[in-house]
């Protein structure tokens, strides 16, 4: 299985709970092996790891913009 990372930025004021609760959307779908918000120093910030063999990352970011929808994904 190869990897690639993504990084979504989504709504900078959505709270603690809000990050948890999309971090844990995200990983729930099959391919996305990791999802985490950079605490510090941009909480804004979700990096995605997933396989491109089993999911697109278009997906990945209709997933995040279900719940913003002005995320926008960042090239690394």
């Amino acid at each position: 299985m190869s990897t690639v990372d993504m990084l979504i930025y989504v709504h900078p004021e959505f709270d603690h709970d809000a990050r948890a609760n999309l971090e844990r959307k995200v990983e729930g779908c099959v391919g996305v092996d990791c999802a985490e918000f950079e605490h510090k120093p941009h909480p804004h910030a979700l990096v995605v790891k997933y396989d491109p063999e089993a999911v697109e990352g278009s997906r990945i970011l209709d997933i995040v913009r279900g719940v913003d929808p002005q995320a926008t994904k960042v090239g690394l």
